[in-house]
């Protein structure tokens, strides 16, 4: 039998970004709040040392900062007439386990959605028609716009100490910035970091091609900064080692650099680390959370009461979450019905390899989100209606630096994998190349879903989640269509060669791709569609709310972190000034 520990207000589950913005809104009202969270306790000091922390085969190659998918994994399949399999290796996706979350090895790409992007549903329908809109797939709006969240982007923006260029202030068009985002009342907190000589190849073929290139906004400081919680930061010294790593010099943004010291130290906040959640409590009703049932590292069963419970774990593991602790309709793919498990959605890369004639680019020197990129072909910026597919992406190049294992170097088409060719080709060309990557949107369909796995089990006899997902015609004309533009501009470059890279045939789930899993617990007006309203509260019991990317209806043409730190504060602003006022009661009525 599970012992049972004193109350609190409110426990989080899982301690990332969300839950770092949340511990913090909430303490600030003076609630007694407990993060729970899977792995390790983990700081920039001693954890992040640049003494270790820049070892790639330890943290790349041997997944130091990741999941074990031998402790928790999902079972995957493209289609329901196959059986699913467990994913035993990461590969497409790396959830990351361990305070700070996935915001400690992110490369810092700090986007905003577009203003179409949260009414994709009912923008599409009035531009092009309902019959635009293929039967099979199931998007829909957001239940709140762009003008809701521009605040909360700009918040986010602030505590981290984004560098960027503003493209739209208060609807006014600014040059050398993004011509298509939607208007900000500010300009980013700190300017663009340096440019490499690969963005700058990059800018001027774009420009030449026809489009609008702007240095894309990153999450890497460009000079020290001094946030609004009082954290200071400092300058980013571009060594290479954002993605997959942690931060050593406190200039990637990450909970650890930019809210976890100021919240430790706070008498009201408490963190239990190697502790997995495994069911939310509900009261004999079903519509009231009492608190969680976790394990320790040792094995020992507690419950953990609250008054509050808010899912602020990975998007995956958030929906199974809610599977196991039967909190709303599981959804049915054959009818259609339930809302748990709905519109699950990824993302869709590719990329063209150019081999240029200009020497010494470096691609060691790089910061995470070092990039130049072009908004052009992103969500509705331009007529779709000659091409029938929705959605898009950006294409860009990002310099985030030439590590020597797992670096994907860019070689021309047709040289071998191995031996002295292969090393010749490498030697020529790995400062004399590029890659102008395109990020893709993905659409949700009836047929891309969660759900809990009939043969597959855990640790704790629990079933395992499984995956159900394959691309779609939408989604590979989509890509195509921006391969071939991120072509245009690697033809601009004057290169030697060229080698298009296009994303064909069935979704694996082996290479890695990206780790932008959305969906499943999404959001909206409609209960009969949605699993949490516009506040992120669950419809079903209403002092549980569900954050992060597994509230996206869809995905959009962006990295999400931008828009999952927005919505944490939306949020949280939500429930400090409306639903503490009346608590335990939903703050959107049906």
């Amino acid at each position: 039998m599970a012992a049972r520990n004193d109350p609190v207000d409110v426990v989080l589950v899982g301690f990332g970004w969300t839950a770092s913005i949340l511990a913090k809104e909430l303490t600030d009202a003076g609630l007694q709040v407990l993060a729970i969270e899977r792995g390790k306790d983990r700081h920039t000091v001693p954890d992040f040392a640049t003494t270790h922390i820049q070892d790639e085969l330890r943290y790349a190659v041997r997944n130091g900062l990741f999941e074990e998918p031998v402790r928790e994994t999902l079972t995957f399949r493209n289609s329901r007439s196959q059986t699913a399999l467990p994913m035993r290796h990461l590969g497409s996706f790396l959830p990351a386990a361990g305070v700070g979350g996935a915001g400690v090895h992110w490369n810092g790409q700090t986007w905003r959605f577009l203003p179409q992007d949260f009414v994709v549903r009912s923008h599409t329908e009035q531009r092009y028609g309902k019959d635009f809109i293929p039967p099979e797939m199931t998007i829909q709006d957001w239940g709140v716009t762009y003008e809701d969240l521009e605040p909360y982007y700009d918040r986010f923006e602030h505590v981290c100490g984004v560098s960027g260029r503003a493209g739209n202030l208060q609807g006014t068009k600014q040059q050398g910035g993004n011509p298509f985002e939607g208007p900000r009342r500010r300009d980013y907190p700190l300017p663009p970091l340096e440019r490499s000589y690969g963005t700058t190849i990059f800018d001027k073929a774009a420009q030449e091609a026809g489009f609008h290139p702007f240095p894309a906004p990153a999450a890497n400081t460009s000079k020290p900064w001094r946030n609004p919680y009082g954290v200071q930061m400092g300058q980013c010294t571009y060594c290479g080692f954002c993605e997959w790593f942690g931060c050593g010099n406190y200039s990637k943004a990450s909970p650890q650099t930019t809210i976890l010291p100021v919240l430790l130290a706070r008498d009201n906040f408490r963190y239990k680390t190697l502790c997995n959640v495994t069911r939310v409590n509900t009261d004999a009703s079903g519509k009231r959370a009492t608190g969680v049932t976790y394990v320790d590292v040792d094995g020992r069963e507690y419950e953990q009461p609250a008054e509050l419970v808010v899912l602020c774990a990975y998007a995956q593991h958030n929906v199974h979450l809610l599977l196991l602790s039967k909190i709303g309709k599981p959804y049915d793919p054959e009818t259609g019905d339930g809302v748990v498990g709905r519109n699950y959605a990824y993302q869709i890369t590719s990329s063209v390899d150019v081999m240029l004639n200009e020497e010494n680019l470096n691609p060691f020197m790089g910061a995470g989100a070092l990039g130049q990129a072009i908004d052009d072909f992103n969500g509705d910026n331009f007529d779709h209606a000659p091409h029938g597919f929705i959605g898009g992406g950006y294409i860009a190049v990002w310099t985030t630096g030439g590590r020597p294992i797992l670096q994907q170097h860019n070689v021309p088409e047709g040289t071998p994998k191995w031996g002295a060719k292969w090393k010749r080709a490498l030697h020529e060309n790995y400062s004399r190349s590029v890659s102008v990557v395109t990020h893709g949107s993905v659409m949700s369909y009836r047929d891309a879903y969660l759900d809990l796995d009939p043969t597959y089990r855990d640790d704790y006899g629990n079933p395992l989640l499984r995956l159900t997902f394959d691309f779609h015609r939408n989604e590979h004309e989509m890509s195509r269509f921006l391969t071939d533009r991120a072509a245009d501009i690697a033809q601009a470059m004057k290169p030697r060669s060229i080698h298009r890279k296009y994303r064909e045939g069935h979704y694996k789930i082996v290479p890695y791709q990206t780790t932008h899993n959305t969906g499943g617990a999404v959001m909206g007006d409609d209960p009969k569609t949605s699993v949490v309203n516009r506040y992120l509260q669950s419809w079903d019991v209403p002092n549980l709310f569900v954050l992060g990317a597994s509230v996206f209806p869809q995905n959009h043409g962006y990295n999400p972190t931008g828009t999952v730190g927005a919505l944490a504060y939306w949020a949280a602003d939500a429930i400090r000034t409306r639903y503490l006022k009346n608590p335990g009661q939903p703050l959107v009525r049906t």
